[in-house]
């Protein structure tokens, strides 16, 4: 039996070196493929074997890092994840939209570090209570029930892959606009019983960059790789945000 001609394929990938260029341009390399590879292994050879001065973020091979994602016909995609074998004869890889690149294929995550930390990821406690280790026995760990977790977890599996940034209509326009990722982990906190930091996030969640900016595309929720459904989350955040408003009005935050 004979064995299976090699594939061709021509991928088109976006070229900046900001010490030569003042603006993107694009190279293609025209390769043979094998059928059970990724984006990411074709992208890995052409630095490898082809153009070591290609730029581009990858880590764990494994959807689990978030780092490799980029724009794979127009898509923001896990090229980890992304079969080849999903593109006939010409690939076209950019670096993720709405980010500026730093050079080739890798972009600036600044921005979004500013935004996700603004909302406090982590458990805040208002009121400390800390206490003698020999009564730590007695008093036992602050649990949850299966049910409490449940409540939260879909929004706590967050990779940080910034798909969802690249595809949202509203960061393109407004880019103050505090985005998904964000709101969704930022919410996951606001759920979790262990925490009192709501009444902070639900400030910065009325502030710049709103969560009443979303127009609800749900383009968010369509390319995030892990079923986080940042949609669901940025419209529950919006609720929240509404009644915890409400609720200062008529008990201000402090007074009896």
């Amino acid at each position: 039996m004979m064995a299976e001609e090699a594939r061709t394929l021509t991928i088109e990938i976006t070229r900046f070196d900001p010490d030569r260029d003042e603006v993107p341009k694009t190279q293609e390399y025209e390769i043979q493929v094998q059928d059970d590879w990724k984006v990411l292994d074709a992208i890995n050879y052409i630095k490898d074997e082809v153009d070591p001065s290609l730029s581009h973020r990858w880590s764990c091979r494994m959807a689990v890092c978030g780092s490799c994602g980029m724009m794979l016909n127009g898509e923001p995609k896990l090229t980890c994840k992304t079969a080849l074998s999903d593109y006939d004869s010409k690939l076209k890889i950019e670096p993720l939209a709405n980010f500026p690149i730093v050079r080739d294929l890798v972009v600036d995550m600044d921005g979004f570090m500013e935004k996700f930390r603004k909302v406090k990821p982590w458990i805040v406690r208002a009121k400390e209570r800390a206490e003698d280790m020999e009564n730590l026995s007695e008093k036992g760990t602050f649990s949850q029930s299966p049910a409490q977790l449940a409540s939260f977890k879909q929004f706590s599996m967050c990779i940080n892959c910034l798909l969802c940034y690249a595809a949202c209509p509203v960061i393109a326009n407004e880019p103050e606009f505090i985005g998904p990722a964000a709101i969704a982990l930022g919410h996951r906190y606001n759920l979790d019983t262990r925490d009192e930091g709501d009444g902070q996030r639900n400030a910065i969640f009325r502030g710049e960059g709103t969560v009443f900016s979303c127009s609800f595309a749900n383009e968010c929720s369509e390319v995030c790789p892990k079923n986080v459904d940042p949609a669901a989350a940025v419209n529950q955040a919006k609720l929240g945000a509404v009644v915890d408003w409400a609720k200062g009005l008529i008990l201000p935050r402090g007074g009896a």
